[in-house]
């Protein structure tokens, strides 16, 4: 007897799209069967989606929750972005089943503390399964670097580091270079995979110092701040570090230009893994679009670029470059998001990630041609796939977590932040959507259906995760 049988002909599983019957009995998907195979007896509920796509929750692997926004001026107390629970919310709402977000912690602190800190802020207050990232910052000790080893083996199996401070007030992000190479040598030996914000940061700092000398202050500048040139030296130099590091593998953060995707194309066809990261902020808007009302809506670090760089990431989702769709989530008021003017204190991250599944298959399937297989890989199974949490996530196949969107086309809508649920604003206001999800399942239980809500906070889990010995001996994806 199965809890549920979803009956479709637009069901996406790692075999291709096609008519299945998807039976699922507890939090697991227990069969893919041909229509007409499970009689309507087998199961407590069945689920007609005919004319509907049927495919894996979506996972989002790029965001922040409860995270710090520094304070505009000296002495102001920070504020933070919303927490799991909201994001969360959201993320199913919008058809995102699984979110990764961050680990981090002050001078002086284990990576074990890091860990348990960020527990505090995410166990029992989530409603989606989530994951961290381990994000290292400024100068790492040695014994921390020896702690990377123990972290990857108990399912924490990916480090982030910077190579810019990004603003000139954000001092202590960048890790230094040495250190780079001393992580990923414990990465390489222990299975983890290195997490890059990728910028050089003397070009970056150079030009900062550059606009405010010349008096040319405003946001509406960054893009000659975080520039396509910063890209292309700082991806090229930390490519190259892993390039000499047998069992070295990298995930570039938010790709914003072409130069980017061109770095990673170069490697990946010398045989090197490495993947790609954008957004789909980078996807569909430019460094024009800050010239619009409250323009730093738009805006994400690094950078928003040229329409040149955005025709090169769409490019990058069709060579390979760019694996995956994210949205370095940060879930603020409207006011906070536009709260900085100026180049060096613009709020970065932008609050996406329920519209995030909608908004890219109306531009990659509708408007752009491409399968609905493709923008399941980009929006889903890459990120499972890379991150080591396939086929548990990302996938529609016997065994595997019963984690499951269905799209439905005639639920072609508007973005209005009114209809959204987790802030006052959506930078996709207005945008037109070819479908909308009206059921999201997560581990067999429905946490949404027809806009209305059954989760509970303590239904997201914790994945450990190990990225499988395929993605990091080459370009597997």
């Amino acid at each position: 007897m199965f809890d549920l049988i979803i009956r479709g002909d637009r069901v996406v599983t790692p075999q291709g799209m096609g008519a299945w019957d998807v039976a699922v009995k507890g939090d697991q998907i227990a069969a893919i069967a041909a229509p007409g195979t499970l009689d309507d007896a087998a199961a407590g509920r069945v689920i007609d989606a005919t004319g509907k796509i049927v495919m894996p929750g979506g996972i989002d692997p790029h965001v922040h929750c409860a995270w710090h926004i520094p304070a505009l001026e000296e002495g102001e107390e920070p504020t933070y972005t919303a927490p799991p629970s909201v994001v969360s919310r959201a993320a199913l709402y919008g058809g995102t089943t699984t979110m990764i977000d961050f680990a981090s912690g002050e001078a002086g602190d284990t990576i074990q503390q890091m860990i348990e800190n960020r527990d505090k802020e995410w166990v029992d207050k989530c409603y989606c399964d989530f994951a961290y990232h381990i994000m290292l910052r400024g100068a790492v000790p040695p014994a921390i670097i020896e702690e990377i080893g123990e972290a990857v083996q108990d399912g924490y199996a990916t480090v982030k580091v910077f190579t810019t401070d990004i603003t000139p007030s954000r001092k202590g992000r960048m890790v230094h270079f040495g250190d780079i190479w001393e992580i990923l040598k414990v990465l390489a030996r222990e299975g983890g995979l290195g997490v890059i914000h990728s910028e050089d940061n003397d070009i970056v700092m150079h030009m900062y110092e550059k606009l405010f000398r010349e008096g040319r202050t405003s946001f509406h500048n960054l893009a000659e701040v975080h520039n396509a040139l910063s890209e292309d030296i700082s991806f090229r130099r930390i490519i190259r570090l892993a390039e000499n590091i047998e069992g070295a593998a990298l995930y570039m953060m938010h790709v914003s230009a072409a130069s980017g995707v061109s770095a990673i194309e170069q490697s990946r066809t010398k045989g090197f893994p490495m993947y790609g990261e954008t957004l789909h902020q980078y996807m569909l808007y430019t460094s024009e679009d800050y010239k619009r009302p409250n323009g730093q809506i738009y805006h994400t670090y690094p950078s928003l670029k040229s329409q040149a760089d955005q025709d090169g990431l769409w490019e990058g989702t069709l060579n390979g470059a760019i694996n995956t769709v994210a949205t370095d989530e940060i879930c603020c008021s409207l006011s906070t998001k536009v709260q900085g003017d100026k180049i060096d204190d613009t709020t970065g991250g932008n609050s996406g990630v329920e519209p995030r599944v909608a908004v890219m298959y109306t531009e990659m399937v509708e408007n752009r041609g491409y399968s609905v297989e493709r923008f399941v890989d980009l929006t889903s199974s890459n990120a499972a796939r890379i991150m080591g949490m396939y086929p548990r996530k990302g996938a529609l196949a016997a065994g595997s977590d019963a984690d499951i969107t269905i799209l439905d086309p005639d639920e072609k809508r508007t973005v209005r932040k009114e209809d959204l649920h987790s802030t006052d604003y959506t930078p996709w206001e207005g945008r037109e959507v070819a479908v909308w999800p009206t059921v999201t399942i997560l581990r067999g239980k429905i946490m949404v259906e027809n806009g209305e809500f059954f989760g509970d906070e303590k239904d997201g889990q914790y994945l450990k995760r190990y990225v499988p010995d395929e993605i990091r001996s080459g370009p597997l994806l």
